[in-house]
């Protein structure tokens, strides 16, 4: 007899868009096609005791290839993503070279075919010089968009002028991300950099160099009528503002600005706490904690930056700035949910919904008939230690180390496949491109 189903999840507490109910879950040809599934599978994953969430999607990571591997590539990015319950990312295009044309999107969907665990798109990034290519490389399939670099980071993308950004702005229809931090500002105040004293970054790139920025692109995204989606936001006053632009604006906050505090961070950690923007103080992470009550936050994402420890181990300010994140995402995410800072459903919302909702993404977010099978299978009541152990970022570390958290990814789930069941991966990487509204029916 015929199987009903190829895979089929069992006994899990599933979390559809009406809330959680306790049904098993039927998977047809990569989709989801039956909640409350009867009949047989090929393949039967017992959940019993878990909880099944909408497959959780970053939208913010450096995955460093290509130029940059001694740090990251796609294969091992996104094996750590899969191992830390996340089945789909958006990569950013600050690599060697940058992602900026055509070229450079192809090159990546080649090699990370079959080569990522998880789905996939990436960015193009926009520079001082292709701001009229833009509209059509923003179409290309794979590509999750424009990033603008407002303010120089990892990498030499940096378009920090309004009359730039404001071609920039004018060519294309689909939001566009922004770091937003003010390249004049940040120069003017190079001096408050300590020589040896991480504390200072965030005295260096200070709330007035992200707020300023935001303003500035706030009014410029207004002036041309396009939307924009500002990343990594780490000021209270900067969600405060954007919750006045919803028309216009979304934003994304990071589990590490939700989690670190700088007082206590920069004496343990050292560079290891240090990125851009800043980590800054426990009243700046109660600040965004306070407005992610509110609902402003429309996107949790990682801004996974890998650098190896020996670069890290160079003194302030030579240091690069970032840290991995896209494995322990979810995981702090699913303490704070423990400790009541936030709910399951808030969580479930910024890390699929939300970015669906944002991006005009195709078939994910949701688990609903006709969506595609991606699932983050969690026990919310585990409780565990981050280990280097487990962590598999070929940078080799995390500010989280020997962290204590209740609620684990035990698998994850994308298109029906287990690519990854209680720490252990599956035989091969089956990652695809994500879809987007705009590129498909646009």
């Amino acid at each position: 007899m015929t199987a009903t189903y190829d895979l089929k999840l069992t006994g899990g507490t599933v979390h559809t868009p009406a809330g959680p109910v306790r049904a098993d879950i039927g998977v047809l040809g990569g989709r989801i096609v039956a909640i409350g599934a009867a009949g047989d599978a090929g393949e039967t994953i017992d959940c019993t005791g878990l909880d099944i969430l909408p497959g959780v999607i970053d939208t913010q990571v450096h995955f460093r290839e290509p130029g940059l591997v001694h740090k990251e590539d796609l294969e091992s990015g996104s094996r750590a993503a899969v191992l830390g319950g996340v089945t789909a990312v958006f990569e950013m295009p600050n690599t060697k070279p940058n992602t900026d044309s055509a070229e450079a999107i192809q090159d990546k969907l080649t090699r990370a075919h079959h080569r990522m665990w998880c789905d996939h798109a990436f960015y193009v990034g926009a520079t001082n010089h292709n701001a009229a290519a833009l509209a059509e490389l923003e179409r290309l399939p794979g590509t999750a968009g424009v990033k603008i670099f407002m303010g120089a980071s990892t990498g030499d993308l940096l378009v920090a002028e309004d009359s730039s950004l404001a071609e920039v702005l004018a060519s294309g229809h689909r939001r566009v991300a922004i770091h937003a931090e003010d390249e004049a500002r940040m120069n003017a105040r190079a001096d408050e950099r300590v020589p040896g004293d991480p504390s200072s970054h965030p005295v260096w790139r200070d709330d007035e160099s992200a707020l300023l920025a935001t303003k500035r692109i706030l009014k410029l995204a207004r002036d041309s009528g396009r939307r924009i989606h500002v990343l990594h936001v780490t000021t209270p006053a900067e969600l405060e503002l954007l919750g006045r632009h919803k028309d216009i604006a979304t934003c994304e906050v990071t589990p590490q600005h939700l989690t670190l505090a700088g007082e206590e961070a920069y004496p343990r950690l050292g560079t290891l706490a240090q990125m851009n923007p800043p980590i800054r103080s426990g009243t700046h992470r109660d600040g965004l904690w306070h407005w992610l009550q509110q609902g402003v936050p429309d996107i949790l994402g990682s801004d996974h930056a890998p650098h190896t420890l020996e670069e890290k181990g160079k003194p302030y300010p030579d240091s690069p700035s970032g840290m991995p994140g896209v494995q322990t995402m979810l995981p702090l995410m699913l303490n704070h949910v423990a400790e009541g800072r936030t709910t399951l459903a808030r969580v479930i919302d910024l890390t699929s919904a939300g970015p669906q909702r944002v991006f005009g993404i195709v078939g994910k977010g949701r688990i609903a008939i006709g969506y595609d099978a991606d699932f983050s299978i969690v026990d919310l009541k585990a409780r565990w230690t981050i280990e280097e152990s487990w962590l598999a970022s070929r940078s080799g570390w995390s500010p989280f180390t020997g962290m204590t958290l209740t609620g684990r990814p035990i698998g994850t789930v994308v298109r029906g496949q287990r690519v990854m069941w209680d720490g252990t991966l599956a035989s091969a990487a089956r990652g695809e491109p994500i879809r987007f509204e705009a590129v498909e029916f646009g």
